[in-house]
């Protein structure tokens, strides 16, 4: 299993307002989730109306896959030009295969 998580800081130009930012952030997280299908949220800068912190992880099996996805979840809020892209930070992580029981009972988690 391959999760790859990131954190993408936003300067909001348009927004004059906490009501106005919500509503910036808002249409950002929506599109952006349902585009991809991904978890996204606002993690940071709750009180700063010009100022966005968001947060989303993305889960799959191949390592080059989630790259890539997560590649085009940045070019998508970038592209969405609702604010600018200041900083990105981004981890991709392998999970072992021992993390996942072999011995699951059957029919309990199908």
């Amino acid at each position: 299993m391959v999760i790859g998580s990131g954190i993408i800081d936003l300067l909001l130009h348009e927004s004059r307002s906490l009501k106005e930012k919500r509503g910036i952030v808002s249409r950002i997280l929506k599109r952006t989730q349902n585009e991809f299908n991904i978890s996204i949220a606002e993690v940071a800068e709750n009180d700063n109306w010009r100022r966005a912190k968001i947060g989303f992880s993305v889960v799959g099996n191949d390592r080059r896959y989630i790259n890539g996805k997560i590649d085009h979840i940045l070019r998508f809020v970038d592209d969405l030009k609702l604010a600018e892209v200041i900083n990105v930070k981004v981890e991709i992580v392998n999970m072992p295969d021992s993390m996942v029981p072999d011995d699951l009972p059957e029919g309990k988690y199908d």
